[in-house]
């Protein structure tokens, strides 16, 4: 092939992935992280969008350890997490496993909720006394009656996290499909143990708050786990090489506090007040 000609395939090449990586917008994503699409502009991207700007219990925020309340009614996250089949998906917006059908739950206040997805974010959206990490896991749960609960898990750079060992060749997979963009086709993963993700449930912070990207429905109850976990750059790289540049950093901004509590759980103070 000449020079010419292998410069016009590349240019056509390159057209044709932009533009097949944004025919998929129109019909599941009307957000970015960005522009004219960014978080500022949510509320007004769409009529079922509006509590993103006009909500006051919205996610994430700047968790100030002094200011966390202790509560001794709090229990630990009974997080019932084994082994269980998943697939995986590029949302556009995120890299997420789906639990179609699972028993994985999580009871919180007594009720139990059921994990349906979880999914990350680069870099961390809540913070820590105004820390920002560099990852941010969300395990996305949900009740009978369609209550949801978040377990959020942050993460800075340091030793590889040996869950996402689990996922690797599939993160690779939706990576090489590059243009071929098939966002939003899950690819099966088989079966995933998550017992990795019941570590570091002794302190977390808790708070109501909303989902941190549209349609930011209020309601919903976080529970952040104090302890901060590791992975590497390289796995942190991996699980954002499938996302389109605009969404490799798909962090929304601190929101305000408005006056809520954020509760704190410890069980080392709980065993204390025992004694």
């Amino acid at each position: 092939m000449a020079t010419a000609q292998k410069s016009a395939f590349y240019v056509a090449l390159v057209c044709a992935c932009f533009l097949l990586n944004h025919a998929c917008d129109h019909d599941s994503l009307r957000f970015g992280y960005s522009g004219s699409t960014g978080p500022n502009y949510w509320g007004s991207l769409s009529p079922n969008f509006t509590l993103c700007s006009k909500g006051i219990n919205q996610s994430p925020i700047d968790i100030v350890k002094d200011e966390a309340i202790y509560n001794p009614q709090l229990e630990p996250l009974e997080r019932d997490y084994t082994a269980t089949n998943a697939t995986i998906v590029d949302n556009v917006s995120n890299i997420a496993l789906r639990y179609n059908d699972t028993a994985e739950t999580v009871k919180v206040g007594g009720i139990k909720y059921k994990l349906k997805q979880l999914h990350w974010h680069s870099p961390s959206e809540h913070t820590i006394n105004g820390e920002r990490f560099a990852m941010e896991l969300h395990m996305v749960h949900f009740s009978e009656d369609g209550n949801i609960t978040v377990v959020a898990i942050l993460y800075r750079y340091g030793k590889p996290d040996p869950f996402l060992f689990q996922i690797k060749e599939q993160l690779a997979e939706l990576h090489a499909e590059g243009c071929k963009a098939e966002k939003g086709d899950p690819l099966p993963v088989g079966v995933v143990d998550m017992t990795e993700l019941k570590q570091g449930g002794d302190r977390y912070y808790r708070y109501v708050g909303s989902l941190s990207a549209p349609p930011c429905t209020e309601n919903v109850i976080w529970n952040v786990l104090a302890e901060v976990r590791e992975m590497s750059k390289e796995q942190a790289a991996d699980l954002m090489a499938p996302l389109e540049g605009s969404y490799r950093h798909n962090s929304r901004p601190l929101q305000p506090l408005n006056g809520r509590m954020v509760q704190l759980y410890d069980k080392s103070l709980k065993i204390r007040k025992v004694m």
